[in-house]
């Protein structure tokens, strides 16, 4: 999946990245990650830098989880040209027949979080739905079952937005973890569901707009990992070769609310 972190510039004024928000704190020394799964993890075309070993697998490029079986797994595809900063996708996307609804699930330890975790999710869903795509969602009051998803809080004293993953099996990537130490009842609800809409991007197969120079959002960071193998980065035809400074699949958010732009509904409308 992917963890949203926040932008230098954000730090700077106390803001927050997809990958990381406001406030400034000590984040606790990662995890060591042997060369052997930096090896497997760049084989799957995803960046070693910065790798964190989370329950079940590792977390990469900041809000992007991969499991251990995932890791093991050998998926391929068509290696295709790419420009420097466009739309891109994994080789695996959400298999959609005619029409497709995704039902989505928030799940709350803390009852009093719906009150702004609520309403981001059904912002995010709505704007999904307002294109009106083949593939839908839908939000549920229970757990979803094989096919959907689920919205899930955890606490992380950490630059992490958020995290999701890639789709398998014609199947969503079925969770997304977003860190309560930036989803408070002070954030923004607009800001909070473009966090959302960029972890479901991810579920559905969407990889970040500056894949190839992660600098441009982050301000740091070169190409994200190579095309050829594993999750693949496909460039989706139509989308610019140049920068586009509002896509909503940015690697790293500066705090402000982040609607689809008209490249992201390109690409939206091209796959699904």
């Amino acid at each position: 999946m992917r963890r949203l972190l926040l932008g230098s510039a954000v730090v700077l004024f106390a803001a927050l990245f997809i990958v990381a928000c406001s406030k400034s704190a000590k984040e606790s020394a990662p995890d060591q990650v042997s060369d052997e799964i930096l090896s497997l993890i760049a084989f799957q075309g995803l960046s070693t830098s910065n790798v964190k070993a989370v329950s079940g697998g590792y977390l990469v490029e900041g809000d992007i989880f991969i499991s251990n079986d995932q890791l093991k797994s050998v998926p391929g595809g068509a290696n295709m040209t790419i420009a420097s900063e466009e739309q891109y996708r994994t080789f695996n996307l959400v298999s959609v027949s005619g029409t497709r609804t995704i039902n989505v699930y928030l799940e709350l330890a803390d009852p009093n979080a719906g009150t702004y975790f609520g309403p981001a999710l059904d912002e995010a869903i709505k704007r999904y739905n307002d294109l009106n795509l083949s593939l839908k969602f839908n939000r549920v009051t229970s757990a979803p079952g094989t096919g959907g998803m689920t919205v899930k809080a955890y606490y992380e004293n950490s630059n992490t937005i958020g995290f999701g993953g890639f789709p398998s099996g014609g199947n969503p990537y079925n969770l997304i973890s977003l860190n309560t130490k930036y989803f408070t009842a002070s954030a923004n609800t607009n800001w909070l569901a473009t966090v959302i809409a960029h972890e479901m991007g991810h579920c559905i197969g969407f990889r970040h707009t500056d894949y190839m120079r992660r600098a441009y959002s982050c301000g740091s960071g070169g190409n994200e990992g190579q095309a050829k193998n594993g999750v693949g980065a496909v460039l989706i035809p139509g989308t610019p070769s140049g920068p586009d400074a509002l896509s909503w699949m940015l690697a790293c958010s500066d705090g402000t609310n982040r609607p689809f732009n008209a490249n992201d509904v390109i690409a939206l409308n091209y796959l699904y």
